[in-house]
């Protein structure tokens, strides 16, 4: 089966540093996707405005293809340490590098979708777009595997003033990617300092006692 992309995410994360670990984390990250020119000025859209959520059916187009075949992975959930299979993880590195991902419908034009919530760099393909059925979809008393026995706390986020003001609304969003802790889990070094690419700036930034300071 050849899949061709419908359309392109836009986004103001442009590397796999800092994506939000699962969609929904940042909820406040705005995102577009944008139809393909063979898809705009059609009906493709139409009855959508009548859902709060889609499904993005998307590929990991920044994967490294030298860590294609694996069958395990070590979730950042669990501490990097233990591996578990990857058809009980949400790894990017599958027999099929395909990717799911619940998020907010903000707006509907003419060429796309404005999106709150998504887990995509900026160029990511997008293959299928379906809306979200809460009747079907949502299974609240599931069980939720590894997840359900390990505690996660964001990290706090300190801002300096100037970058605050000149973000403006975009601030509350970089706040919660930063919050989502980016680093590798096993890394805690407090004196290392990281960089993460947003919305066009380099975002430097250091961690110690849970505490994430932007430099």
């Amino acid at each position: 089966m050849n899949i061709e992309p419908v359309a392109y995410f836009h986004s103001p994360l442009p590397e796999k540093f800092g994506l939000p670990r699962q969609s929904g984390v940042a909820p406040s990250l705005r995102g577009e996707v944008i139809l393909e020119p063979a898809y705009r000025g059609t009906e493709i859209l139409r009855g959508l405005e009548g859902f709060d959520y889609l499904w993005l059916i998307w590929g990991f187009s920044l994967n490294d293809a030298s860590a294609e075949g694996r069958t395990t992975v070590r979730p950042p959930r669990l501490g990097g340490n233990t591996r578990v299979g990857i058809f009980a993880s949400r790894s990017p590195f599958r027999p099929n590098p395909l990717g799911l991902s619940c998020v907010r419908i903000e707006h509907i034009g003419p060429e796309g979708i404005s999106v709150l919530g998504a887990d995509l760099a900026d160029g990511t393909p997008i293959y299928d777009i379906k809306p979200y059925l809460p009747y079907a979809d949502a299974h609240p008393d599931a069980r939720g595997g590894y997840t359900d026995s390990v505690a996660w706390s964001p990290l706090k986020v300190e801002l300096p003033e100037a970058l605050e003001q000149a973000l403006g609304e975009r601030a509350q969003s970089l706040r919660e990617v930063l919050a989502a802790d980016p680093r590798p889990a096993y890394q805690e070094d407090p004196q290392r300092i990281y960089a993460l690419a947003y919305d066009g700036r380099t975002i430097r930034f250091r961690v110690e006692d849970g505490t994430l300071t932007v430099l």
